[in-house]
């Protein structure tokens, strides 16, 4: 591929790999979780969307559920040097230890490289990847497109039912829906 040329993410294609460092400097590829389902969440600490689903606990229990039945969860920090969200690996690390959050890994992205393959818009953007490595889910986690947490008892979580779905052998209900939140910071 030649500089500025990238191969977009769309569901029912295979997903693009990729390579970003986590928090402690180790690399993740995408391709070494072949065979597992892989979500991706686009992160910006300091948005109010992402604050409604850490503060609630929400996106925490959804790692978790996700965790226990097998899943990979990668969260994906975007926010180009200087914008909001954009804070060292060290204060990153503070932050979402302070929220509980546990993917197994979050990745910095800085140059925003891997969030405009994915075309992610805001944070949190969701994506969803199956075993053999296809985008099967891309959008937003629910469907409450505001930053009020008392909305999230009654939302249906996309992302949930994405991996509900798709881990019993059926075909994703809905496959793409509206990301909401903040844009991401390029």
């Amino acid at each position: 591929m030649s500089a500025g040329v990238f191969a977009a993410a769309n569901v029912g294609q295979p997903a693009p790999d990729f390579t970003l460092s986590d928090l402690q400097g180790k690399s993740h590829s995408l391709s070494e979780y072949k065979g597992k389902f892989v979500v991706l969440e686009w992160n910006n600490p300091d948005c109010p969307f992402v604050h409604k689903h850490y503060d609630s606990g929400n996106m925490q229990k959804l790692q978790g559920y996700a965790r226990d039945k097998g899943a990979v969860w990668l969260t994906i920090n975007s926010s180009a040097d200087g914008k909001q969200g954009a804070y060292p690996a060290d204060k990153l690390a503070q932050i979402m230890s302070e929220r509980h959050s546990e993917p197994t890994a979050y990745l910095r992205d800085a140059d925003g490289k891997v969030a405009r393959e994915y075309e992610a818009k805001t944070t949190p953007h969701m994506f969803v990847i199956d075993p053999q490595g296809k985008l099967i889910y891309a959008g937003g986690i629910d469907d409450k497109p505001n930053p009020d947490p008392s909305s999230i008892a009654s939302a249906n979580n996309y992302v949930k039912a994405a991996l509900d779905e798709a881990m019993s052998g059926k075909p994703v209900t809905t496959p793409t829906s509206r990301p909401y939140g903040c844009g991401v910071k390029y």
